[in-house]
């Protein structure tokens, strides 16, 4: 395990440069997206249409703010469950998205998309929303505002803490932290 901090864009070679368990801080920018924004988005890309953001190197953090409260440019900003995003995650995973922010397990479909596309797949801190909402500088609507929460928002953050829980090599946390402190 090691501590890193990361700038956005995340290419490919610096997610493959990550193992399950790194805690890394998150500079740059990053967008959010939940249920109702990835079946739109999932809608666009069998259409053809064109979808709010590029995906090539970007990270998509599950998450839904809670409103802003005065002098803050957002609520409280903490993960959602990330396998609800799952029939819809390798297919984004395909189109070039580099890295996921939430928290819980993923099915083994978007475990092998993540090793086949060099991605990763990152955890924060469940229940820190509060917390965490002081790492996001700015926070903008960029797509589907008319799902509220769930819009499409482009944040600007600094030092976001967040652990790898998946890899490209095929580690994953979840699994392992339960083997290392299993009892026989």
């Amino acid at each position: 395990m090691s501590e890193r901090t990361l700038q956005t864009p995340l290419t490919k070679e610096n997610a493959s440069s990550l193992r399950a368990g790194d805690y890394v801080y998150i500079n740059g920018v990053i967008y959010t997206a939940r249920d109702a924004a990835h079946k739109r988005m999932y809608e666009a890309i069998q259409s053809g249409a064109g979808l709010p953001f590029e995906l090539k190197n970007n990270i998509i953090y599950y998450m839904g703010p809670s409103p802003a409260r005065e002098g803050r440019v957002i609520g409280s900003a903490g993960p959602t469950t990330s396998s609800r995003m799952d029939k819809y995650t390798p297919l984004l995973l395909d189109l070039g998205l580099t890295g996921m922010i939430g928290k819980g397990k993923r099915s083994p479909e978007v475990l092998e998309a993540i090793r086949r596309n060099h991605g990763v797949y990152f955890a924060a801190v469940g229940g820190a929303g509060a917390i965490l909402s002081k790492c996001i500088v700015s926070s903008r609507v960029i797509a589907y505002e008319d799902l509220g929460t769930e819009a499409v928002r482009e944040l600007q953050v600094k030092n976001f803490p967040v652990i790898v829980v998946a890899d490209d090599q095929g580690n994953n946390l979840y699994e392992t932290a339960i083997a290392q402190y299993a009892v026989n």
